[in-house]
Order: C-alpha cells, then sequence, then structure tokens
C-alpha cells in the first residue's frame, strides 16, 4: 500500500523558513519522481515543485523560484521542500504526491 507522510508545517513570520518533509513507502521510492503541490482556502491546488527520480530534473512554480527548493534522499525514502522568505501568500496545506497518490498535507500558515 502506497503510503506518503508530509511532516513540517507551522506557523511561522513572513520573511521566515520551513522545510516539510515526506516520507514514502509502498513502492520503490528511487523509480518515481516526486512533486510537492499545494491549495489555498478557495483556491484549486497547485503545483509547486517537482523533482525526477534521480534528482537531475526539478521544476519549480514561477512563484517560489528562488526561495524553494525541492531535494530527494532516495536511501531515507524522503522528499524534502526547503522554503525560505515565505510571503502569507504561501499560505496553504502543502502536498506530497507519487504513485497516483497524494499525502494527507501539512498546514503551512505565514502571518505576523
Amino acid at each position: 500500500q502506497v503510503q506518503l507522510v508530509e511532516s513540517g508545517g507551522g506557523l511561522v513570520q513572513p520573511g521566515g523558513s520551513l522545510r516539510l518533509s515526506c516520507v514514502a513507502s509502498g513502492f520503490t521510492f528511487s523509480n518515481y519522481g516526486m512533486r510537492w503541490d499545494r491549495q489555498a482556502p478557495g483556491q484549486e491546488r497547485e503545483l509547486v515543485a517537482s523533482i525526477s527520480s534521480g534528482g537531475g530534473y526539478i521544476n519549480y512554480a514561477e512563484s517560489v523560484k528562488g526561495r524553494f527548493t525541492i531535494s530527494r534522499d532516495n536511501a531515507k525514502n524522503t522528499v524534502y521542500l526547503q522554503m525560505n522568505s515565505l510571503k502569507p501568500e504561501d499560505t496553504a496545506v502543502y502536498y506530497c504526491y507519487a504513485a497516483r497518490t497524494w499525502g494527507q498535507g501539512t498546514q503551512v500558515t505565514v502571518s505576523s
């Protein structure tokens, strides 16, 4: 059974940083590309960042380029999202996705 478990969300002030983690199980992690999406209240879910199975291909939404970094550790079956210079508009539930499965999400709130 495929399972994705996100962690690392929380409340942070504008300009602050958070690192999200997503631990995967139930499939061969190193064979799959991974992605982070987010969904703000009243808005559609949107892609934030994606990374190929080997980590060589990475894409970011324009709104997070230069501030967020996606990475993966295939030995730990984990994908990360380092978020710096956070803005109030980054407030959303962040989801990990792979192998046709979504995680449960982790809330990120950016507010003073």
